[in-house]
C-alpha cells in the first residue's frame, strides 16, 4: 500500500505538518512550496509536534520549489491559500499526469469550482477539510495546536492513504457528505477573522465575551442564509451547527468553566488569518466570511455582519491596529 505517492502542493504550515505526519507513517511524500520553507527544512529538517505531546523529526525531506515534482504524484494534496487556487491548478495542468487525484484541503467552498473549471476532465478532484490549525515555530518546526482530523471524500485512492496513516496525528476520515462538512467547517472558521482582528491567541480571544458575541452573530447570520439556500451544514465539532452560536456567545462563567475546558486548544494557537495579518499577507477572508456575503447576494439577501467583518479585515491588511473586545463589538454589531 505504501506505493501511493503524495505531493503536498502549497507546503506551508499546514501542508508541512500533514505531509510530514504522512511521511512519518510510511507514505512517500514530496513537498512543493516556497524557497523560504525549503531552505529552513534543508537546514534543520522537519520537526512535528502536537498539543498532546506527540513529536517526530524527519531529516530526509523532499522539499521542492519546482512544480515538475507534480509529475510524480498519485495524489496531490492541495494546501495553497484559496486565492492561489487558479495558479496552482495551472501548475497541475502543466506538470501532473492525467487522471491524478487532486484533493483540496483548503478553506472555503468555491475552490472546487475553480479546480473543475481549470482542470476540466483531465484530473479527478475531491474535497477535503482540515479541522485544526498549525503553528509555525521556526527552524523547521510545525505544531498542531488544536484537536481535530482531516476529512476527505471517500475515494479508493484516499481510502488506501487513510489505511496507511491510520490513527496518527494526521488521520483521514472519509465522508460522503463533504459539502455539508465544508459548510460546517466554514461556520467554525468564522472565528478566524475575529481572532485576526483581536491580535490575540485563540485562548486570549475566547476569554473575552465581546469577541465571542461577534463570532456568534456571524454564525447566526450564516445559519439563516444556509437555511434559506437549503444547505444543511454537518456537525464536525462537539456541538451541532445550530447550537454552536449559543455556545460561543454564552456568558463567561459558562463558556470558560464548561465548554472551553472540553476543547483542546494549545496556548500557542492562533488562526491562520491572524498569522497572515502579522506577516503582512493577504488573508483568505473572501473564502470564509466572504463566502456568506456571496451566498446572500445569490439569494437576493444581505449579510451585514459578515460583510462588516470582511471590511475590517481589509483595513487590517492595510495596517489598521487590532481592535479591543468592546470596540470590535460596536464596530460590527452597532451596540
Amino acid at each position: 500500500m505504501a506505493a501511493v505517492r503524495v505531493v503536498v502542493h502549497g507546503a506551508g504550515s499546514v501542508g508541512c505538518f500533514i505531509g510530514g505526519c504522512w511521511q512519518a507513517a510510511g507514505v512517500p511524500v514530496s513537498f512543493l512550496g516556497r524557497k523560504g520553507f525549503g531552505a529552513e527544512i534543508a537546514e534543520h529538517g522537519l520537526s512535528l509536534s502536537d498539543f498532546a505531546g506527540w513529536k517526530a523529526h524527519l531529516s530526509d525531506v523532499d522539499y521542492r520549489t519546482d512544480a515538475s515534482v507534480l509529475a510524480d504524484a498519485d495524489i496531490i494534496a492541495l494546501t495553497v491559500k484559496s486565492g492561489a487556487t487558479a495558479e496552482a491548478a495551472q501548475q497541475i495542468a502543466d506538470h501532473a499526469r492525467d487522471g491524478t487525484l487532486v484533493v483540496s484541503f483548503q478553506n472555503g467552498i468555491s475552490n472546487l469550482a475553480v479546480l473543475r473549471r481549470e482542470l476540466g476532465g483531465r484530473f479527478k478532484i475531491a474535497r477535503g477539510i482540515i479541522q485544526y490549525n498549525v503553528v509555525h515555530l521556526g527552524e523547521g518546526r510545525f505544531h498542531k495546536a488544536v484537536a481535530g482530523a482531516l476529512f476527505a471524500e471517500d475515494r479508493p485512492e484516499i481510502r488506501e492513504l487513510a489505511a496507511i496513516v491510520a490513527d496518527g496525528p494526521a488521520p483521514l476520515k472519509l465522508s460522503d457528505d463533504m459539502t455539508g462538512i465544508a459548510w460546517g467547517k466554514l461556520l467554525i472558521n468564522l472565528n478566524n477573522a475575529v481572532n485576526a482582528l483581536s491580535g490575540r491567541t485563540l485562548l486570549g480571544e475566547f476569554g473575552e465575551r465581546d469577541y465571542r458575541r461577534v463570532v456568534a452573530a456571524s454564525q447566526h447570520e450564516g445559519l439563516t442564509l444556509l437555511k434559506r439556500a437549503g444547505i444543511q451544514p454537518a456537525k464536525i465539532a462537539a456541538v451541532s451547527p445550530a447550537v454552536l452560536p449559543y455556545v460561543i456567545g454564552s456568558p463567561n462563567w459558562l463558556f470558560k468553566n464548561v465548554f472551553l475546558r472540553k476543547w483542546k486548544i494549545d496556548e500557542k494557537a492562533r488562526s491562520s488569518m491572524n498569522d497572515d495579518i502579522v506577516g503582512g499577507r493577504k488573508t483568505e477572508v473572501d473564502y470564509i466570511n466572504g463566502e456568506l456575503v456571496a451566498l446572500a447576494e445569490r439569494l437576493g439577501m444581505d449579510a451585514p455582519i459578515n460583510r462588516k467583518v470582511v471590511e475590517l479585515i481589509r483595513k487590517a491588511e492595510q495596517g489598521a491596529p487590532a481592535l479591543g473586545p468592546a470596540e470590535l463589538r460596536r464596530e460590527v454589531l452597532g451596540r
